[in-house]
């Protein structure tokens, strides 16, 4: 007696189709699982038992072999449980096999034969559709499995989802003894308030700045003594950021979904804003492990990445965030396989100027040498900030700007401007500034004789590379969408320079 039902396997944000074939035959009782099964789904094996006693059925006394095909390919994680007890079941003759056998199933078991969530159900389900099969997982999964858009398009014919409480339900289903309602796909309620930029006095160019940062999704660091009020404007920027296109969306929680991040199933078009604590290691900031799971850049996938305190990171670790800067993904590599996972994130830090916080403070109180600061500094690496588009000076505030009432722009009427400036970005190039190649940068950001005269000596004078030349072209762009201009004039070009200085405060 065999039987087998399709899983699958995930490498990165790929999904892997993998069959579950169980046999029962004659020979001394024994339950091995084979095919490079990881401790997780070895463990299966006495879930499964368990649930078929809370169940009253009795396995079969005889040898039950499961194999996990390809058997090359490492099998990791509890959500194996359901194929391993759904072939097993096929295999008695509980089930009709080819009731399973349009299906992909994932999911863990319970002892009481009720299913639990498993991260992975978004990118299983649309990679079920796209082979025209449906997906059986576990009603807390529903939501998400139901985003693959079952109906109709490339999928349709497609069985489509069922998502049952427990086993028992799920059989009743399968033997059409009972009908499971097909879940809907939910929309998060974006009930979370962001901290109003009205509530920030002073400040203003740093508003403006943060402004060009969120129109043209550019990467930011704010340079300045502590309480200027540098976190204050990082969390008050995903108030002012576009809400995600539907595609964005989608990607951006198919890997909350492997990470069992996304919450009820619920997508939300709002921008993540990952602010990990500088004691992060490498694994946690990029991903990793003995799962290679998603990492903080890829959590923040189309949303925004805010490192406080950024010399105080680990220097390995800051280093790491070079390639996804550039490509918008990060590669994961181990000596049996690679995983790949998406990030595209923005980048937002932010910095003391000194060891001490106090450099070119006023007061005069700081105390550190040339060499300290070059030190502290230096924990930094130029490529690293070669990658940024907007380095900001965050003053400390004058008494007299702390006693007025804070009356500036709210971050509704900020971000209705940067909706408008990155709406004229998608209509010309279909994606923001900052994420255009060298070749877009030279027909989008396209400069007059005399804003290339500008830009060829600010580049000589300041010392800047071939990156930075594109990376200011980006910003004077998405400054001139700012003002709704089609050309980029001098006045954009001029402040989009002052931008790139890093130099000793």
């Amino acid at each position: 007696m065999q039987a087998t039902v399709r899983t699958v396997a995930f490498q990165g944000i790929d999904v892997l189709p993998v069959d579950v074939q169980v046999m029962i035959s004659g020979g001394q009782l024994a339950f091995p699982i084979v095919g490079l099964p990881d401790k997780a789904v070895g463990e299966s094996r006495e879930r499964v038992r368990a649930t078929f006693r809370a169940l009253g059925l009795a396995l079969p006394g005889q040898r039950i072999t499961v194999n996990l095909s390809p058997a090359d390919l490492a099998k990791e994680g509890s959500h194996y449980d359901l194929p391993i007890a759904l072939g097993l079941l096929a295999a008695m003759g509980v089930l009709p096999k080819d009731s399973v056998a349009g299906y992909v199933a994932l999911g863990e078991l319970a002892l009481d034969g009720s299913l639990s969530r498993v991260p992975g159900v978004l990118p299983a389900a649309i990679a079920a559709r796209a082979t025209g099969r449906g997906i059986l997982c576990p009603a807390a999964c529903g939501g998400e499995a139901a985003w693959a858009g079952f109906d109709g398009g490339a999928g349709e014919g497609a069985p489509g989802v069922v998502a049952a409480p427990s086993l028992l339900s799920l059989i009743n289903h399968l033997r059409g003894q009972q009908q499971l309602a097909p879940p809907e796909a939910l929309v998060a309620e974006d009930a979370t308030r962001y901290p109003d930029l009205a509530e920030i006095k002073g400040q203003e160019s740093a508003k403006r700045v943060l402004e060009i940062a969120a129109a043209g999704g550019h990467n930011l660091l704010m340079i300045g003594p502590p309480g200027s009020g540098k976190s204050m404007l990082a969390a008050r920027l995903p108030g002012i950021l576009p809400p995600l296109e539907p595609e964005e969306a989608l990607e951006a929680s198919m890997v909350r979904s492997l990470a069992g991040d996304l919450g009820e199933g619920r997508l939300s078009r709002r921008r993540t804003f990952r602010d990990p604590h500088h004691s992060a290691t490498l694994q946690a900031l990029v991903g990793g492990g003995a799962r290679a799971r998603p990492g903080e850049v890829s959590l923040a996938h189309h949303g925004v990445l805010f490192l406080d305190e950024l010399p105080e990171f680990d220097r390995r670790v800051l280093e790491v965030l070079r390639e996804p800067i550039e490509s918008g993904r990060i590669m994961i590599s181990r000596a049996a396989r690679q995983a790949e996972f998406p990030a595209r994130f923005q980048l937002v830090a932010a910095m003391n100027p000194c060891p001490c916080g106090y450099a070119g403070d006023v007061s005069g109180r700081c105390r550190c040498t040339p060499d300290q600061i070059a030190r502290y500094r230096s924990r930094i690496s130029g490529p690293l900030l070669d990658r940024i588009d907007l380095v900001l000076e965050v003053p400390r505030l004058d008494p007299s700007e702390l006693r007025q009432a804070a009356d500036g722009e709210r971050s509704a009427v900020v971000r209705a401007r940067v909706i408008a400036a990155r709406a004229r970005q998608l209509a010309r190039a279909g994606k923001p500034n900052a994420w255009l190649g060298n070749r877009e940068s030279e027909r989008d950001g396209a400069l007059g004789e005399r804003e290339q005269q500008l830009l060829e000596r600010a580049v000589e004078r300041l010392g800047l590379s071939a990156r930075a030349w594109h990376r200011i072209q980006r910003v004077a762009r998405t400054i001139a969408d700012l003002d709704g201009a089609d050309a980029i004039t001098a006045t954009h070009l001029s402040e989009a320079i002052q931008y790139r200085r890093f130099g000793p405060a």
